[in-house]
């Protein structure tokens, strides 16, 4: 990988055998690599980058293979508000123009407790939506709201377009430290959206 001040020399190939040796080296079964207790020296920035869409590039070049995009992810570390992806020996920066993630699926469960929401995300990791793991919501340039899904440790999904209207659809008024909130609720969590009385203009 690239050391510091310097550009990155390293094929794809030898990123993937590194990324391919941490995985197996902190892996249990189908679990991912601990990189919360990996704290290797950091080795520079890397040409790779998360566009907007959830599209990984390395050195401009689209990555079109889902399984490397796959590996990469799982050595993905968001720290000090930068990410990177770690080893047990190496640290190297790189970009993501918005979320990691992007959530391009969801299936809504019952049982005796409610409503159960799970995601896929484009790298295959199913997540429920679950006080662990919940729902925040930005303004969005297109008008409307951007739902982000905490997939673990800092690191976000974006929501698609149309599961952003899906919970719209499935949304409800609650009481939140005395405001009536519009959200949607999962895993027995209430995830405010916006204020009730600003639904009209959020969502219309």
């Amino acid at each position: 990988m690239a050391k510091q001040g310097q550009e990155p020399v390293q094929s794809l190939e030898g990123l993937t055998a590194a990324a391919q040796g941490a995985a197996n080296a902190g892996a249990s079964g189908k679990g991912l690599p601990p990189v919360h207790l990996w704290n290797p020296p950091f080795c520079g920035d890397l040409d790779m980058r998360i566009a907007n869409d959830g599209t990984w590039f390395y050195m401009g070049t689209p990555i079109g293979r889902p399984a490397l995009v796959r590996l990469f992810s799982t050595i993905l570390k968001y720290e000090d508000g930068k990410y990177f992806l770690v080893t047990p020996v190496e640290k190297v920066g790189i970009r993501v123009d918005d979320a990691p993630f992007m959530a391009v699926e969801m299936i809504r469960e019952h049982d005796d407790q409610g409503r159960r929401l799970r995601f896929r995300t484009n790298v295959e990791d199913w997540v429920e939506c679950d006080p662990a793991h919940g729902l925040r919501f930005e303004a969005s340039a297109e008008g409307g709201l951007t739902p982000y899904l905490h997939v673990r440790a800092g690191l976000w999904a974006k929501v698609t377009r149309p599961l952003y209207y899906d919970l719209v659809d499935m949304g409800e008024e609650r009481m939140v430290d005395g405001r009536q909130m519009f959200g949607v609720t999962s895993a027995g969590a209430f995830f405010a959206m916006a204020d009730a009385k600003e639904v009209g203009a959020h969502f219309e």
